[in-house]
């Protein structure tokens, strides 16, 4: 009995860590800035005043669902998107390699004017 609770253990540790690695997908409405949540649920997101949403989402670069307080203060690079209120919905912590990928749109107009290719995740510009 022992045995299988250690073995269900380790099975659903070894899931949790394969799921945090996996390559994430971000939707073509996601643009790329700088977050600091302040006192949550207000938010500076490249350098100006934002407000997360209230049901918005936080996922680290684990892929894990941060909550807004464990994040206060810190500087962090994102991609995130907008409810139809104008608020932060969803934000993704950015993970060095997700980082690395260039261009990312930081503004609705950048979006609006580049390619994105879905399947490989990347952005064109014109």
């Amino acid at each position: 009995m022992l045995r299988c609770v250690a073995l269900a253990t380790l099975l659903a540790a070894s899931s949790t860590a394969a799921i945090a690695q996996a390559p994430r997908n971000f939707p073509a409405t996601a643009l790329r800035g700088v977050l600091v949540v302040t006192q949550p649920p207000e938010v500076v997101l490249n350098g100006r005043p934002a407000r997360l949403a209230a049901g918005a989402r936080i996922r680290g670069a684990d892929n894990l669902f941060k909550i807004s307080g464990a994040v206060a203060g810190q500087r962090l690079l994102v991609h995130y998107t907008f409810d139809l209120a104008g608020e932060l919905q969803d934000v993704w912590v950015l993970m060095p390699s997700e980082a690395s990928r260039q261009p990312w749109p930081a503004t609705p107009q950048q979006a609006a004017t580049w390619s994105f290719n879905p399947y490989a995740q990347q952005w064109s510009r014109p």
